[in-house]
């Protein structure tokens, strides 16, 4: 009976994690699709003069503009980081501890899927999101899901979790369980 429990909460979580990062995924692309409509071939939209503005940009390499050109190894790339985020998202335990940790998880997965459509539809990642007052490269939405994500699961591992949390990682571990 407990068996059956957990798997139908593990099964509502999974859901829930699929309902939020296809919203992810259709907001980035959505902002996407309005900084080509609006953007593309202008000069850029200030939103706050000397600090952020709006400005197109085709992004045709990795974060901060690495591996120009590199198509087919970014993908290959994106879809294996991807395939490892959603091994672990599916292993991690369905107690409340972690449902923050799924969360973050599903930005950082939303994010990827998000670059890596553009990537694959279009030869390129859309960026248009601009600090100029501290002349950062220009990002877009699946970047801010990220790079965010990954510092709040940065803070969790260290202030959150402890150890014997992350004991469903240990695969020796699993495996002497199951005997």
């Amino acid at each position: 009976m407990k068996v059956i429990c957990v798997n139908k909460k593990k099964t509502i979580l999974l859901c829930m994690d699929l309902v939020l990062g296809i919203l992810l995924v259709w907001f980035d692309q959505f902002t996407k699709s309005l900084a080509i409509q609006h953007l593309k071939g202008r000069e850029p939209y200030s939103l706050i003069d000397g600090v952020l503005e709006l400005q197109y940009l085709e992004n045709h390499g990795a974060a901060f503009g690495m591996l120009q050109n590199q198509k087919i190894f970014l993908l290959f790339v994106g879809i294996i980081f991807l395939l490892v985020l959603l091994f672990f998202l599916l292993k991690m335990p369905v107690n409340a501890k972690f449902r923050v940790v799924h969360v973050l998880m599903v930005c950082i997965i939303s994010g990827g899927l998000g670059n890596m459509l553009d990537r694959f539809r279009l030869d390129y990642v859309v960026d248009f999101i601009s600090f100029v007052l501290i002349n950062y490269p220009i990002f877009n939405v699946a970047d801010i899901y990220v790079v965010c994500a990954t510092i709040g699961l940065f803070i969790m591992f260290l202030f959150v979790l402890k150890e014997k949390d992350l004991e469903f990682l240990n695969f020796k571990q699993n495996r002497y369980r199951e005997m």
